[in-house]
C-alpha cells in the first residue's frame, strides 16, 4: 500500500517546492487587547519563500472559548483546505483571525491540530529562548 494516501497536488506539479516546518524554541503569546487567545512553548515555525514565516500553535495551547468558527474557506494546493475562525474579543477586526488545516495533505501532517494567526488581526508576540 502506498504510504502516501492525500498526497498535495502542488507538491506533484512543483516538486521543487520547500515547505519546511520546524520547532519555534521559545513562548508564543496571541493577544486581542489584553485578552491571551492562545500562549505556547511549543508552536512551530512554517517557512515558505517567498511568504513571510508563520508560527502554527498546537489546539491545546489556543483558547476556543474566545474563538468562533466561520464559514471562510481557503485551498492551498501544498497544505490543504484551511478553515477559519474569528477572535471574539477583537470584535470585527478578528474576523477569520485564524485559521487551521484540519486535514492537510500528507506531506504537511506536522501542523495538523494547529492554529495560525493573521498578524494584522491580533497581536503576536514570540519571544525566543
Amino acid at each position: 500500500m502506498d504510504q502516501i494516501a492525500n498526497p498535495a497536488p502542488g507538491f506533484q506539479r512543483n516538486p521543487g517546492k520547500v515547505i519546511t516546518v520546524e520547532p519555534f524554541h521559545g513562548t508564543v503569546v496571541v493577544r486581542a487587547g489584553d485578552t491571551i487567545i492562545a500562549s505556547s512553548t511549543n508552536a512551530k515555525l512554517l517557512s515558505e519563500p517567498p511568504y513571510p514565516a508563520v508560527l502554527y500553535i498546537p489546539f491545546d495551547d489556543i483558547d476556543f472559548s474566545q474563538l468562533g468558527k466561520t464559514e471562510h474557506s481557503t485551498h492551498c494546493p501544498y497544505k490543504g483546505d484551511a478553515t477559519y475562525w474569528s477572535v471574539l474579543p477583537a470584535k470585527e477586526t478578528g474576523k477569520d483571525a485564524m485559521w487551521a488545516y484540519e486535514r492537510p495533505f500528507d506531506e504537511m501532517t506536522e501542523i495538523r491540530n494547529h492554529g495560525a494567526f493573521y498578524p494584522s488581526k491580533v497581536t503576536i508576540e514570540a519571544t525566543p529562548d
